[in-house]
């Protein structure tokens, strides 16, 4: 079972997410992962033609270079791997971890310098190349759910082999309303938000950029975000955990940002920069077997009735001009079970504690969706 569900993956990360070509060059970058599985997956790039290069890491060792990094080593190391970079038609990021606050006592100062003198990688990557990246399930993301190693183990191969090609016809409708949307008003407890996406791109993530994947992203115009917004669903950066996150803006620009007694820390994340302060996406999650946090980003972003607000940068592909050296997304969950919500589009309520009313848009709701996804 266990060769099965492998293969299955390494056919989805080849054939469809980064949709390899004879001749195509492609970076994997992999944390912690099993040798069963990166033996699969360099068979199948190599099965399509194409020509793998394996870059591997492990968290303590990556957590110790990392906190003795110098401003001339991350320089030389930014400089050899963009060009490394460019050369590179799809990359893929498997990113296993024993231990989730690996990172959590490397120094602010390190991680920003880090973040500023690297960023034109991760830039390339983005804007360049066919790119997906997942989590892998360890005991240590079991934990973080609530559940047992096996049962969580289940729920990741579930929801990473699903049938994306199904999902991507599903959205349609919501992309077109997005599109045609400018207000956007949200509501719910400790939140009360308004802001435009006027003219705004707006794409649909369905298993080509994440696993796992369902959402529908776009961006705030810069200076319209106005409110305040707090986020139910516990959230990690840099290796911190954070719970509570309650942020106000003004002009589209952080004004408040306060998360308990880590209050601090999170005014420093958002000193990091000036384009820290401003928000780079706002999406919609929808997967339908994802229901509760577990306090990864690339999971609980996608939990069906939830929305993420991200401060800090912006993608190319749905651009307001915000860049800064974070991407940072915050999670707010709005099914009754964590307190409910609701998203008005033009005045009108196309969201409610989770579940879409509109009638052309009731197929994406959890009892629809689910049903034809699931394999």
């Amino acid at each position: 079972m266990k060769e099965s569900r492998y293969a299955r993956l390494a056919d989805v990360l080849t054939g469809y997410s980064t949709a390899l070509r004879k001749g195509d060059r492609i970076w994997i970058d992999a944390t912690e992962i099993p040798d069963e599985f990166l033996l699969l997956l360099i068979r199948a790039v190599r099965a399509r033609g194409a020509e793998p290069f394996l870059h591997l890491h492990h968290g303590a060792i990556s957590r110790e270079m990392a906190r003795g990094a110098t401003e001339a080593g991350l320089q030389f190391t930014c400089k050899h791997d963009l060009a490394k970079m460019k050369g590179m038609q799809a990359y893929i990021a498997l990113r296993g971890a024993q231990n989730s606050f690996e990172g959590s006592d490397i120094p602010a100062k390190k991680q920003q310098l880090a973040g500023k003198i690297l960023r034109p990688i991760s830039d390339r990557r983005v804007n360049h190349t066919r790119w997906v990246v997942l989590r892998w399930p360890t005991p240590a993301m079991a934990q973080g759910a609530g559940m047992s190693t096996e049962a969580f183990t289940d729920l990741f191969f579930r929801v990473c082999n699903l049938d994306y090609r199904k999902m991507s016809q599903a959205v349609k409708p919501l992309v077109a309303l997005m599109k045609r949307t400018d207000k956007v008003h949200i509501t719910g407890p400790g939140t009360d938000l308004r802001f435009s996406i006027r003219g705004i791109g707006v794409i649909p993530c369905v298993g080509e950029r994440n696993l796992p994947d369902g959402e529908v992203f776009t961006a705030p115009i810069k200076d319209s975000v106005e409110g305040e917004v707090t986020f139910s669903a516990p959230a990690v950066y840099r290796g911190i955990p954070f719970e509570k996150i309650r942020l106000e803006f003004s002009r589209g620009q952080i004004v408040r940002a306060r998360a308990g007694d880590k209050s601090r820390q999170l005014e420093e994340i958002f000193s990091s920069d000036q384009g820290a302060r401003y928000i780079g996406e706002f999406s919609l999650g929808l997967n339908p077997f994802l229901r509760n946090p577990i306090r990864d980003i690339l999971f609980d972003e996608k939990i069906a009735g939830s929305f993420h607000f991200t401060p800090g940068q912006a993608y190319e592909v749905a651009d307001n001009g915000n860049r800064s050296q974070i991407h940072w997304d915050l999670v707010n969950l709005q099914d009754r079970t964590h307190g409910g919500g609701q998203i008005y589009f033009d005045g009108k309520l196309i969201r409610d504690d989770g579940l879409f009313v509109r009638k052309d848009l009731l197929g994406l709701n959890p009892d629809r969706l689910g049903k034809v996804l699931a394999l």
